[in-house]
């Protein structure tokens, strides 16, 4: 069904509007006279932006460990048998092979067809063969793509010129009599395409190309079938669908019906090595597919005012009956991974990232900088770096491709996720308290992530487990009447921090040094913290400024604290799973709480009326 589902991508598209040319980005051009002699030095086709121009040329076949030399368009190494600087012992071997590949294709052409353009560029590679090869461009590198240009053309390669076009479509078309049967992908009789063409521009993978699909050791044969006879696809069937995943993977793929513009993008980043690849069966569903990425990215500049809902958990209304194509692939050096595969309709899709957003919706506890607010939606990219060590910037293809697929399936997170999330949590909490404005604000941002990423696990396993689960869901706000234990001792976490930071300043918090403990086994540390607090809030009581406030706190600490008794030391022994990640939402949220200035307040009061009377800061409230 993947390779159906490209088949028609490239037919709707057109990206193989000539079965037998593909545009390839050619980065140097040799200008032959009718003598053959190069006309002035190698021309670079370099853009503005630096990047090698594209051309149509010559299909060309993926390239194994054998000499595969390209029809008139090909590297240095074959078109003039050097390379630049030394060569290695191999290097200086196998280099006259590959030119004297190279040459007898285009020597076989010129005989074939007479065309004086490959009369000429047949009789400059005698001259190479003869003489050496021409200077080469300083910036010449041993992959760039070298063409030929005949000197009374110039507008066009000589792979353009008419008979040497016939030529090689007739070379293609000829199979010398192989077996036709019914290809797997189009239904109709050809013969087999052998080695596949190569997927290109893959993260991970070898960055001459993959493949997607291969029988190339008999590890991989089955029935008594040997290679390709394991998968019958016809070559115009694989290079249709090749085609329409290096169109997928390319950042600006050309419009080959257009000449010199260029194909929406289509692909997502997860990692340094893996990437989605997402499309729909027709144009209908362009308005969302435009907006992905920057949807996933909390990129509100570049997203359509439709498609803004999404971030708070409004679908948007689609009619369209189109089918929405995502395909997760990872690059693993030769062949191409694929993690996950998605097919549903585009009205569900949008549904599912609405849902997403939702689930991932609360209120930070980072402050935005000034005159730049922070982005509506957490970026997927920071949700996959929250839970992993900081500067490591590899989250585990895996859990990348699962959190995408539970995004945009509607299905349930992983539990790996929610554990890492805790993991992390521990481990990083005491950077809120570092002394470096940028690594406290990186720190609150990946808090934010984490305790948002923990909210979404728990309020859609909830969701789907009603039966099994004991808590009630959670708020994107404070929420003063959640009696889970974990989620009440994550706030009395959060008001003991407040006190210790009203009474002293203090190089350590007590979360710096008992979040880690107190989210695990609660009984043998918050005996002690409500100790030690009494002694902060009498030095605070000290204070007349701070007397108020210290008040407050105290009425809190009471208020939660007295949900577990603890003269009688009925604080849990352990808390679970699911609880240490209420522990660090209920942390997160009195944290963030504790700090309302007055016009928010107001509005969570709003909120909560029947709130219990220590939550309820307002003067009016508290006169």
């Amino acid at each position: 069904m993947i390779l159906q589902a490209l088949y028609e991508l490239a037919q709707r598209e057109g990206l193989v509007h000539d079965p037998d040319y593909e545009w390839k980005p050619v980065r140097w051009l040799i200008t032959v006279d009718s003598s053959g002699n190069m006309v002035g030095p190698m021309r670079c086709t370099d853009g503005e932006d630096g990047n090698p121009q594209k051309f149509a040329v010559p299909r060309q076949p993926k390239r194994t460990n054998k000499i595969t030399p390209y029809f008139f368009c090909d590297n240095v190494k074959y078109v003039l048998g050097t390379v630049p600087g030394e060569k290695t012992e191999a290097e200086a071997k196998r280099l006259p092979l590959c030119f004297q590949a190279f040459h007898e294709q285009v020597s076989q052409c010129a005989r074939q067809t007479t065309d004086p353009g490959a009369v000429a560029v047949d009789a400059f590679l005698h001259k190479v063969k003869s003489q050496g090869s021409p200077n080469l461009p300083e910036t010449l590198q041993t992959n760039d793509q070298i063409a030929f240009v005949f000197a009374p053309d110039l507008d066009r390669l000589v792979t353009d010129r008419p008979k040497i076009r016939n030529y090689w479509r007739a070379l293609r078309s000829a199979h010398s009599g192989a077996n036709l049967r019914t290809c797997l992908i189009s239904g109709q009789m050809a013969p087999p395409s052998g080695v596949h063409p190569a997927v290109k521009k893959l993260p991970g993978a070898n960055p001459a190309g993959c493949a997607l699909i291969s029988f190339n050791k008999p590890a991989f044969w089955s029935y008594g079938w040997t290679e390709h006879e394991n998968a019958w696809i016809s070559r115009q069937a694989s290079e249709k669908f090749s085609s329409a995943l290096n169109r997928l993977l390319d950042p600006a793929p050309p419009d080959a019906r257009n000449p010199g513009l260029t194909l929406p993008r289509r692909n997502l980043r997860l990692t340094p090595d893996t990437v989605v690849c997402y499309w729909a069966s027709d144009n209908d569903a362009d308005a969302l597919l435009d907006s992905f990425e920057d949807l996933f990215g909390a990129n509100p500049d570049k997203v359509a005012e439709a498609y803004r809902s999404l971030w708070t958990g409004n679908a948007v209304p689609i009619d369209a009956a189109s089918i929405f194509y995502a395909l997760t692939i990872s690059g693993a050096e030769g062949r191409a991974v694929v993690r996950n595969w998605l097919e549903a309709s585009v009205a569900e899709v949008a549904a599912h990232i609405a849902q997403h957003f939702a689930d991932l919706r609360l209120t930070p506890v980072t402050q935005a900088a000034k005159n730049k607010p922070l982005p509506p939606a957490l970026p997927l990219r920071l949700l996959l770096d929250s839970v992993c060590p900081p500067g490591d910037g590899k989250p585990p293809a895996p859990l990348a491709s699962d959190l995408f697929e539970s995004a945009i399936k509607g299905t349930p997170y992983r539990v790996n996720l929610l554990l890492r999330a805790i993991e992390r949590t521990r481990t990083e909490i005491g950077n809120l308290s570092s002394d470096d404005g940028l690594e406290r604000y990186q720190a609150s941002r990946r808090l934010d992530a984490r305790a948002a990423l923990i909210k979404a696990y728990l309020n859609r396993h909830k969701r789907f487990h009603p039966e099994t689960t004991h808590y009630q869901e959670i708020l994107p706000v404070l929420d003063p009447f959640n009696q889970n234990p974990g989620y009440l001792l994550g706030q009395l976490m959060a008001v003991l921090e407040r006190a210790q930071q009203l009474a002293m300043d203090a190089n350590a918090t007590v979360v710096d040094r008992y979040f880690s403990g107190a989210s695990a086994a609660p009984r043998s540390v918050f005996v002690r913290l409500l100790k030690n607090s009494q002694h902060h809030l009498r030095k605070a009581d000290d204070d007349k400024a701070k007397a108020a406030i210290s008040f407050l706190l105290k009425r809190l600490i009471d208020q939660i604290a007295d949900r577990f008794d603890p003269k009688g030391n009925a604080f849990p022994a352990r808390l679970n799973t699911e609880e240490q990640g209420m522990f660090v939402l209920g942390y997160h949220q009195m944290r963030r709480w504790l700090w309302l200035n007055a016009a928010e307040r107001s509005e969570w009061e709003a909120q909560f009326p029947e709130a219990p009377a220590a939550y309820r800061w307002s003067k009016s409230n508290n006169a």
